[in-house]
């Protein structure tokens, strides 16, 4: 059970980053066998005009995209439609010729003949894909001709494309890099089902679990309830790696009446969603129930234990990332669009064996804890998700507060 006096911790902690303005303000809800035990707001979702973080705050959740696009390859794969070690290039023919840099490559022109990765590897992050954020020559050049799947940047059909004509970063299946292949994966959704991402979202998903605020572009008739996004950085917000910081630790970025969230056409399957954390809570507990909703199953308990468990040889730390700081690589596995605890000590953070979980660029978190049967989700709008350690010591208070 949850003592809800050590829960209260999770509100001083929540108050803590307000008052040292790391966080404009955030919302933790935590659900415990089904049941809501735990739900706290606090600080402002935009400082400017004085507005308060509140339970229907709408977000960008960036990242925690991606596990609602690797359902969304599930079902369809569930249909019989195609099987996990098809080549990408079976849906999107631009990927039929790939090449990949050579080891030790100082230049984009230094390659080798590849194979195309599969839909497996890319659910993976082991297709051999990455991001502009990351280190090494692939990241400089998706930087240069900005491949990041950003809202406003056209369509997913066109920028899937583009990005096919680029090599690989390695040989598919050598090592784990976090990469744009979920967005991949959101083109082959609308290949294979004859819909846009969006449409197979909003009909195949959010309506069966009642998620009605969540979009990839903000619902209209929300007004101000959509949240600024703020960066500690002196420069760019996505920069993952930079130290590049500013004096001022809460720059606004993005914010509500000229966001690009209000009116793109990309839809990015591994970073495009807004939403609300009641919405987010809603999937979660269907991972958490094994794929079921109220009425029915969007896919079978079989699959979802599938989706699940490690389908990487080891651990992610063993397959070599040079760039990665959105949680922990030693004794986490990665699953179908999470990563999954293997071994909590070698993670060095409390959680069980099973564990589920995936955050956003924007510091947001969530987690499903088959053993405790548990779903939290974290939501706040600071980015990158590398500048505090707010995933981890969520965590410690969570399971500090389990007796």
């Amino acid at each position: 059970m949850l003592d809800h006096d050590r829960l209260d911790r999770v509100k001083a902690w929540q108050q803590r980053y307000v008052d040292q303005r790391k966080y404009a303000g955030s919302s933790v809800l935590i659900n415990k066998g089904g049941k809501e035990a735990f739900f706290h707001a606090t600080g402002l979702r935009n400082i400017e005009e004085g507005l308060p973080f509140t339970r229907d705050t709408l977000v960008r959740i960036y990242s925690m995209t991606k596990p609602v696009t690797s359902l969304a390859i599930m079902m369809l794969l569930e249909k019989g439609l195609f099987h996990l070690d098809a080549p990408v290039s079976d849906f999107i023919p631009e990927f039929t010729d790939m090449q990949a840099l050579v080891p030790g490559a100082t230049a984009i022109d230094q390659v080798e003949p590849s194979r195309a990765p599969t839909l497996h590897e890319l659910l993976t992050h082991t297709s051999g894909l990455s991001y502009p954020f990351n280190p090494g020559v692939l990241p400089a050049a998706m930087e240069e001709q900005q491949l990041m799947f950003k809202p406003g940047q056209g369509k997913l059909e066109k920028m899937a494309a583009e990005l096919a004509a680029y090599p690989l970063a390695f040989q598919p299946g050598t090592r784990w890099e976090y990469s744009v292949s979920i967005d991949v994966l959101g083109r082959v959704v609308e290949v294979v089902s004859g819909k846009t991402l969006g449409d197979f979202f909003e009909t195949e998903i959010f309506a069966p679990l009642g998620m009605t605020e969540t979009a990839f572009r903000v619902p209209r008739g929300t007004g101000d309830r959509f949240a600024s996004l703020y960066t500690p950085l002196a420069g760019d917000a996505m920069a993952l790696n930079s130290t590049k910081t500013g004096g001022e630790t809460l720059r606004l970025t993005d914010l509500h009446g000229g966001s690009p969230f209000e009116t793109t056409e990309m839809m990015s399957g591994g970073g495009g969603l807004v939403g609300t954390i009641d919405d987010y809570m809603k999937f979660s507990e269907m991972l958490r129930r094994r794929g079921a909703h109220k009425d029915g199953y969007l896919i079978s308990p079989k699959t979802a234990d599938f989706m699940m468990r490690n389908h990487l040889p080891g651990d992610i730390a063993s397959m070599g990332p040079q760039s990665f700081a959105e949680q922990p690589m030693e004794g986490m596995g990665f699953g179908l669009g999470g990563a999954v605890v293997m071994d909590p000590g070698r993670a060095r953070c409390p959680g069980s064996v099973g564990d589920f979980s995936w955050g956003g660029m924007a510091s947001t978190f969530f987690w499903m804890d088959p053993v405790l049967d548990l779903s939290v989700v974290f939501f706040t709008q600071l980015s990158p998700s590398s500048s505090y350690p707010s995933r981890a010591e969520l965590k410690a208070l969570v399971h500090g507060a389990v007796i």
